[in-house]
Parts: C-alpha cells; sequence; structure tokens
C-alpha cells in the first residue's frame, strides 16, 4: 500500500482552493443518498487508463485524450454524471468499446481545474457500481446503455462480519502508522468511517494492487466476500511493510555502526599522531623495511609494491585491510632464495646414520650415494627418495639424520588423511581465514629454502575427493621440472622448491597414485631380526625409556636373554614400536618397586619378565605340527611386514565339493582351485584313489578369519595341504613354504620374500621351501639374515610332497571308503 491515501494527503491540497470544503469521506446520509439515487438508462463514458474507481470514494484523474477532454467539459456544465469504466490493457491510447470491462461507476464530476502543463485534471466521486449493456454511440465520445449493477447495498449485520471488518480497520491503521509515507492523518480517517461498504471501497481503492485485481473486487457483488479479499491483502500487505521496516532498520543500524567506527577510528588517528604515531602506518613501514632485505625476483618485488599501495588506500577497520596485511607479512617473512650451507662430508654422514639406525646397511649405503650424487652436481635435481615398508622400522627418523648429516633445517609434514587440496596449494585469499598450503607454510616455519622435507604417510593422502585430488597436487611438488616454479594459490606468485630435498614415507606402495610413485625413486625397509632388534633395544629404546622413566642407566639391566624373551613371546612386528612399549611397561613396574622402597635387583631376570607383562603373548607351536595331516605353514607379505600362514583342510564324507573359508579374496581362491584340481590329476602318481575325490568333501580353511586374505603366493602351501589330507602323510616340523602355481604343475617366484624370511625366523622356521627363481632375491639378502635357515628350490609341485611330508602315515589316518 505505497500509495495508500497519499492521492487525499498531496494532490489534493493542490488542485482544491482553498475556499471550497473538501471531505473525502462519507456520513450514513450521503450513502443512504447514494444508494437511492437513480443512474440514468444512458451514460456518456469514460476510459480509465490505471486505476479503478469504487462507489463513494473520491480521486483526481488526469484528462489527456481528445474525446475524455470533451466528455468532461460538456459534462461539467449540463449534470455532471458519467459512467467510470476501466480498460482491460492500461497500453491502449485510443480503446475501442470492446477494449473496456462492463462493470464501473456511476460517477459525479466535483471539479475540473486546467493544469500548467495543458492537462486538464477532473476530481470525481463514485457514487454507485453499474454495468454497461450495450453500446449506443462512439461519437464524440462513448455513450452506452447501462444498469446498476447492484440497487441495493446488503450490509451483514452478524458479529463475524463485524468482526471482519474491525479486522480490516485495525489492519489498515498498522499499516499507516508503520508507512512513512502515509500520513498520520489517514489513520484518523480510517477510524472515523462508519459504513462497513465505503471502508471496503475505501481500503480497495487504495490497496497496493494492480487494476485487475481491483477490477476483480470492484465486480464482486457480495460485501462480505469482498471484505475476506481485502482482508487477505491487507494481511499480505502488512507483511510486506514489517519486513521492509526489519531490513531498514539493520540496514540504519548498520551503517550508524560503520559511521561510529569511523568517527572513533578518526579519533583513535589523531590521539595516536599527537601521542607519536599511527602504528598501522607503523606496520607498513615495518614491511618496507623488511623488504628491503629480501632477495626475491622482480615478480615478487613488483607484487609486493603493488599490494602496499592497495594497503596504504584501505581503511584499517576494513576487513579487507588485515586481509591485504596478513598477504603482505606472508611474502615477507618467506625464505626467498635464502639457504642454509650445505655440509656434503660423507664420512660425517655415515656416522650420523649409523649412530641413529642399527642395520639397514644397503638403505643407508643409498643414502650415501645420493647425497654423494648431489655435492657433484649442486643442484637438487635427482630423483625424490621415498622409503616403504613397514612401521617402526626408522623411515621417518632417517629423514631426520639425512638433516644433521647435511646440516640442513628438517620438516616433517604428516600427509595421513589429508582429504582437501587446498591444504597443499593453499586457498584464495579473497576468502575469509585463507592461508597458504602447508607446503608453503612449513617453508616459513623453517626459514630456509633448502630443507629436508619428509612428506610422511604419502600412501593415506586423499585420491579424488570432493575437495578437490591432493595426490595430484603433489604431482607439481615432487617433480624436479616443475617444482621450481611451484604455484600457491594464496602467494599467486610462483615460488622455487627445487632445492628441498623431499624425502617421502609409505607403508604400501600399491596405495600411491601410480603417477606419483613414477616421480620417485622407491627405498625399501624390510623388518629387523631379533639380533638386530636386541642391539636397538640396547643402543636407542632402553637409554630413552630409562631417562623418560627418571631412571639412570645403572639402576635397571637388560641382559640379551632378557631383551630375547620379551621379542619372542610378546611382540610380532617388524619394527621395534610393540618392544618399546614391553620395555617402558617393565621400567615402570621397577620405578614402582624403587619409589615404594622396595629391594630388588637392577640385573632384570627372565622370569620376572613373565610376572610383568603377563603369559607369553606369541606362543610357538611348530611342534604341534607334526602329529597332523592336512595342516601346512606358508608365509605371506602385509603392508606390516611378514607372517607366517597356516592352512587346514579336513575331509569328510560327501559329494565332492570343495569349500574355503577364512575371508580369502579371488585370487587366493583360484589357487586354491588349481591346487585341488592338479591334486587329482596327480592321484595315481601320489597312490590317490581317485574315486575318494567323488565321494568325500574337502574344506580348507585358513585361520584368522576376520583378516582379508589375498593373492597368489599361498598357492604351493595349499597343494601341499590337501597332499597331506588325502595321503594321512605326517607333516615335517619347522617347514614353510612360499609360491604361486599353474595348473601345469609349476611354481612360480613372488614378492616380499625378505620380509618372508624375517617371518619365519620370528616363528622358528628352519626351512623354506621357495621357487628357483626366487634364489636370486635370496642371494641379494645379508647372511646375517639367513643364519640357521636352510633354503629349498623347486620347480614342480609335485617335489613339495617329500620336502614337507614324512613317509609315514598319521597314528589314527582316515579309512576311506571307496
Amino acid at each position: 500500500m505505497d500509495n495508500f491515501f497519499e492521492r487525499e494527503s498531496l494532490q489534493f491540497s493542490d488542485i482544491v482552493d482553498a475556499d471550497s470544503e473538501f471531505i473525502p469521506l462519507l456520513s450514513s446520509e450521503e450513502e443512504e443518498q447514494m444508494a437511492a439515487e437513480q443512474i440514468p438508462d444512458i451514460l456518456p463514458i469514460l476510459p480509465l487508463k490505471n486505476t479503478v474507481l469504487f462507489p463513494g470514494v473520491v480521486i483526481p484523474i488526469t484528462v489527456g485524450r481528445d474525446k475524455s477532454i470533451r466528455l468532461v467539459k460538456e459534462v461539467y456544465r449540463k449534470n455532471r454524471v458519467i459512467g467510470v469504466v476501466s480498460q482491460k490493457n492500461a497500453d491502449i491510447e485510443d480503446p475501442e468499446f470492446e477494449d473496456l470491462n462492463r462493470i464501473g461507476t456511476f460517477a459525479h464530476i466535483i471539479k475540473t481545474l486546467q493544469m500548467p502543463d495543458g492537462n486538464t485534471t477532473v476530481i470525481i466521486q463514485g457514487k454507485k457500481r453499474l454495468e454497461i449493456k450495450e453500446l449506443v454511440t462512439t461519437e464524440p465520445y462513448f455513450k452506452a446503455r447501462v444498469v446498476a449493477f447492484d440497487s441495493k447495498i446488503r450490509v451483514k449485520s452478524d458479529q463475524r462480519f463485524k468482526a471482519l471488518i474491525a479486522t480490516i480497520k485495525d489492519l489498515s491503521i498498522q499499516i499507516v502508522k508503520l508507512s512513512a509515507n502515509i500520513p498520520s492523518e489517514a489513520a484518523f480517517a480510517i477510524k472515523n468511517i462508519d459504513s462497513p461498504a465505503f471502508l471496503v471501497n475505501f481500503i480497495s481503492s487504495n490497496l497496493n494492487i494492480d487494476n485487475e485485481q481491483k477490477q476483480k473486487l470492484l465486480e464482486t457483488p457480495d460485501l462480505g466476500e469482498r471484505a475476506n479479499i481485502v482482508l487477505e491483502h491487507l494481511t499480505r500487505e502488512l507483511q510486506v511493510v514489517e519486513l521492509k521496516n526489519q531490513i531498514q532498520s539493520k540496514v540504519k543500524v548498520d551503517i550508524d555502526k560503520q559511521q561510529r567506527d569511523y568517527i572513533l577510528n578518526q579519533q583513535l588517528k589523531t590521539i595516536q599522531e599527537e601521542l607519536g604515531g599511527n602504528p598501522y602506518d607503523q606496520q607498513i613501514v615495518d614491511l618496507k623495511e623488511r623488504a628491503k632485505g629480501k632477495k626475491w625476483s622482480k615478480q615478487v618485488q613488483d607484487v609486493f609494491e603493488k599490494e602496499i599501495v592497495k594497503l596504504q588506500r584501505i581503511n584499517p577497520a576494513a576487513m579487507e585491510f588485515s586481509i591485504h596485511l596478513n598477504y603482505l607479512e606472508t611474502l615477507v617473512e618467506l625464505p626467498w632464495n635464502e639457504f642454509s650451507k650445505d655440509k656434503f662430508d660423507l664420512k660425517k654422514a655415515q656416522r650420523v646414520l649409523d649412530r641413529d639406525h642399527y642395520g639397514l646397511e644397503k638403505i643407508k649405503e643409498r643414502i650415501i650415494e645420493y647425497l654423494a650424487v648431489l655435492k657433484l652436481k649442486g643442484n637438487m635435481k635427482s630423483p625424490i627418495l621415498c622409503f616403504v615398508g613397514p612401521p617402526g622400522v626408522g623411515k621417518t627418523s632417517l629423514g631426520k639424520s639425512i638433516a644433521e648429516a647435511v646440516g640442513r633445517q628438517y620438516i616433517r609434514m604428516s600427509l595421513g588423511g589429508l582429504r582437501d587440496e587446498a591444504e597443499i596449494r593453499g586457498h584464495r585469499k579473497t576468502y575469509v581465514g585463507a592461508m597458504p598450503g602447508r607446503i608453503i607454510q612449513n617453508l616459513k616455519k623453517a626459514k630456509k629454502s633448502n630443507p629436508v622435507f619428509v612428506l610422511d604417510e604419502i600412501d593415506k593422502v586423499g585420491y579424488q575427493t570432493f575437495s578437490g585430488d591432493p595426490s595430484s597436487a603433489m604431482l607439481e611438488v615432487l617433480d624436479p621440472e616443475q617444482n621450481v616454479a611451484f604455484y600457491d594459490n594464496y602467494l599467486e606468485v610462483d615460488y622455487d622448491l627445487s632445492n628441498v630435498m623431499f624425502i617421502a614415507t609409505a607403508n604400501n606402495l600399491s596405495n600411491i597414485q601410480p603417477a606419483l610413485r613414477d616421480r620417485m625413486e622407491i627405498i625399501h625397509l624390510s623388518g629387523y631380526i631379533v639380533e638386530e632388534k636386541i642391539e636397538i633395544a640396547r643402543r636407542h629404546l632402553l637409554p630413552k625409556q630409562l631417562s623418560e622413566h627418571g631412571l639412570e642407566k645403572d639402576q635397571l639391566r637388560f641382559s640379551k636373554k632378557v631383551l630375547e624373551k620379551i621379542i619372542q613371546d610378546y611382540t610380532r612386528e617388524s619394527g621395534v614400536r610393540t618392544l618399546e612399549k614391553r620395555i617402558a611397561k617393565v621400567i615402570r613396574a621397577k620405578a614402582r618397586e624403587i619409589v615404594m622402597g622396595e629391594t630388588f635387583d637392577q640385573n632384570l631376570k627372565v622370569d620376572e619378565v613373565e610376572k610383568i607383562l603377563g603369559a607369553p603373548v606369541f606362543a610357538r607351536d611348530q611342534s604341534q605340527l607334526k602329529d597332523l595331516a592336512g595342516v601346512m605353514t606358508g608365509l605371506a607379505w602385509t603392508w606390516a611386514g611378514g607372517e607366517v600362514l597356516y592352512i587346514e583342510v579336513s575331509i569328510s564324507k560327501g559329494k565332492g565339493q570343495l569349500t574355503l573359508t577364512g575371508n580369502l579374496g579371488d585370487v587366493m581362491k583360484e589357487s586354491a582351485t588349481l591346487a585341488y584340481e592338479y591334486l587329482k590329476s596327480q592321484a595315481p602318481r601320489l597312490g590317490i584313489d581317485s574315486r575318494i575325490f567323488e565321494k568325500y568333501n574337502v574344506h580348507m580353511h585358513v585361520p584368522e578369519g576376520a583378516t582379508p586374505k589375498d593373492g597368489p603366493s599361498a598357492g604351493i602351501t595349499m597343494f601341499a595341504a590337501l597332499t597331506s589330507a588325502f595321503t594321512q602323510r605326517k607333516v615335517k616340523p619347522g617347514v614353510a613354504m612360499t609360491g604361486e602355481i599353474t595348473l601345469r604343475g609349476k611354481v612360480l617366484p613372488v614378492g616380499g620374500i625378505k620380509e618372508k624370511i624375517l617371518a619365519a625366523k620370528r616363528a622358528g622356521i628352519q626351512t623354506i621351501i621357495l621357487s628357483a627363481d626366487n634364489r636370486k632375491d635370496v642371494a641379494e639378502i645379508n647372511q646375517l639374515y639367513l643364519q640357521g635357515l636352510n633354503f629349498v628350490y623347486i620347480r614342480e609341485m609335485i617335489e613339495v610332497v617329500d620336502l614337507a611330508m614324512e613317509k609315514e602315515t598319521v597314528k589314527k589316518p582316515i579309512q576311506f571308503e571307496v
């Protein structure tokens, strides 16, 4: 209702002279007179373009058409009564009779005025509604035969209708009070309207709705129905007005706050200048001073100068000020072309590696070769090293030792669980809370552009997530040809990473994206044997744990036998993390005895270990296999190192079905089928009646059913277990095997030989059966790892029968019925 009562308050005061008494409201007597007034049969018709006239309402109309001007002049000189009808389409300048609505208003011309612009303004008052029946003439203006549309106004007197009229009046007054462009006198006028019919017509005329909706109101014959429609429009309009006021109030509050902040900042600036300077200006001066000592390129220099000019123009109270300030501080804090001096003393590097890590001779040798090449080349454009191995073997600590050996800063960045590409490349600085990627952040902390940068757990970085592809973002970081101009979204300038010595670590190579894996030189770290673990415990773990628990070296001593018992009975791992936890538990128990004043021996005894750590967790069970048939020991590789795998086969009467259990993968199931089919083909050679296969079911199970298992390397073990079950021959103790099989009876080589050998040593295996093609892999392993082991190489599957089984059968063999 933007124009509610606006016409009466503004235009009427201008067009009605001071001598006339003008009241645009109806008294009860006037309403009765209008109701009783007769409408002539033929009336001149005045078309209206942009409004609808309601009975009782007074409105000004600007007349511009020649026909309309002539009509008004002639009628004004006579009886001053006309028919007023709105056009169906307001865009038509010269309407035909068909362009007019059939329902209009019988009106009286109150006054005509000649305006300064040449137009004629007419003040008219609606009397009652009429209906056009037929056109009489079109010249000089429209004349039509009309009848009253509602000859009698029926006003309801029930309580519901009274409440409806009261509600309309209240809503109208509320809108007047809430609308700044409606004069307050309008509320007074509405209060003084007694006639329900006139109130509805008056409100309808001033509603903020289009002419089509107003025409529908005019055409609605029932007063109660019209009142309900008006109430709907008023309710909607009140909601709009309230929402506008809320928005205006909020905007005003925001503007007032900005003005207040601006005034306060200006006052603060004046006070600070009186006291000796503005801190914001001082920050800009400091940035310029720090920038003078930077060794950055001209491109970075230009960006810095451009941004500092922007910063000087921004109001310190604005949010953009802090965004630009943070960006400039990042620029000046980065170590552009600032390098630490390398110390390529390879003998010292060898001593540092030997001091920090026991064993790992081939890995140390490769690292020394890597450093030697760097010293000769004088640049870092060489393959990125990636240490791959089970947890706890020292991958991450090797990077720290390399940093110490060459005299560089050490940075470790964990990539485990990284799912957002912005963590690598950073966010656009226009975002609230934006910051550079973690690569740039870590270089800022290191304060040098050539640190040793360890990318830990690179195999666990996200791949093609909804937040981008972090693993693909790492391609640019780890490519020596591209990282000379690494682009961070926050910096928006290139940063040279070619002098950074990147070292990645991983547990499982298969989880690394192929393109990323191709950019790195893979160095495999296998697990430790018992002897190596004892030395690591004595040299590193024991001193560390004694110090962390507040004990001196002489207060508690661990003998080799004690350490060996802890390793073999309480740990089953490739690394030494669990061993360190067990040692810590023993030291805590002894620390308690010291604090409580109990007497104890400084030299820890073997039997004390079991009292402190409880019963052995990992007991050797090789001795149990010698009197069994159908149970064979295999060797498997996992991302955590090598493992011993048992294959169990049982036979029962049935229809020759093969059942596989133990959470096996597809490849492992195929190996079991291959082994079973090959056994059938070799039955006569092994002394097995072929009819047994049709009358007995075979169930093959791999223990630890909750752990998924897959791969081809258990094929030979499955064949041996099936053969033992059907021949009922005893299994030789201390024998384990690994190898892939074919349908032709061949044994193929497999991987992870070193890890499998270490697992065999931990389990007390003496003999390992391998494919002949794995002989070269065994030859590359340090002889220290092979001590106490006997290796047997085979090419045919049938060879394993006599190597893994005794000639005699078990005590109570199965009596097969055929």
